[in-house]
């Protein structure tokens, strides 16, 4: 029988795991700083009536290219935006402006609510930018980057912009974690959890899509990744998986950073 808490849990399984969010916030908060003036930086943009709907954009110093909103993870019940302004960077320094949003978390949220409310954050930095769109998530991020490219979820004028959606370590069969004790949390139905499933939905075909995961991930989500890839390109998305050899599911993100890495070209090639 397989042991779905354990198949879940990520931090038991990295070396040094609790010492990363201190990291990661003090990350953020330097290029924070470093992009504060001359109008390179705008924070806490409204998108939605709770104080956790606001997202924060960061804008090139030159001509933007387009528009990459980015997506932050920890299971749909942890951390914001401020986390993760340094995963700005990459996309920055090749043209593009970025969004950030955070999003109301379980158990206040259900994650079918936080799917509407990262859909209102995407179009309303979609109002700001001009451009193309694409969009990437990680983890639970990665699960709502790609609800943003299932039919009828983003607006039609928005969704034409859509280019590119990259779900890095994204969970898209959502059924096992009813049999955790996240669930708890979570508070996910078996109707609810199918309803949030990507890989049971329709996909807009004309999209181009990568699941990216570190090769050295928990097997679950290798599974996932893999049960996305193999759904979509059944049909007809140009679907593809992406195994990222020597990365684990927080190594990974590491790679938007660098503007010239594999995955930011992924992302923005």
């Amino acid at each position: 029988m397989i042991d779905w808490n354990d198949a879940f849990e990520i931090s038991g399984h990295i070396p040094g795991a609790q010492a990363f969010p201190e990291m990661w916030a003090k990350a953020a908060a330097e290029f924070r700083d470093s992009c504060a003036g001359d109008g390179f930086l705008k924070t806490d943009i409204a998108y939605g009536p709770a104080d956790r709907h606001r997202y924060d954009l960061f804008r090139p110093a030159g001509q933007s290219h387009g528009l990459f909103v980015f997506v932050h993870g920890g299971y749909w019940r942890r951390f914001d935006k401020s986390y993760w302004s340094h995963l700005a960077a990459g996309a920055v320094a090749r043209g593009w402006t970025v969004a950030m949003p955070s999003y109301v978390l379980a158990p206040e949220a259900r994650i079918s609510e936080i799917t509407i409310a990262i859909a209102s954050a995407v179009m309303r930095a979609a109002e700001m930018v001009d451009g193309p769109l694409r969009i990437a998530g990680h983890s639970a991020g990665g699960h709502l980057a790609t609800r943003m490219m299932c039919d009828g979820v983003l607006a039609p004028h928005v969704a034409d912009r859509l280019q590119r959606i990259v779900s890095i370590s994204g969970l898209h069969e959502l059924a096992p974690l009813c049999l955790t004790e996240l669930n708890e949390i979570l508070r996910l139905t078996e109707v609810e959890a199918r309803s949030e499933s990507p890989a049971f939905l329709t996909p807009l075909k004309e999209v181009p899509f990568t699941a990216w995961v570190g090769a050295k991930e928990r097997p679950e989500f290798l599974r996932q990744t893999r049960v996305i890839e193999e759904s979509w390109a059944r049909l007809g998305v140009n679907a593809e998986a992406v195994y990222d050899r020597g990365h684990d599911h927080f190594s990974v993100i590491k790679a938007l950073q660098d503007a010239d890495s594999p995955l930011m070209n992924a992302i923005l090639a």
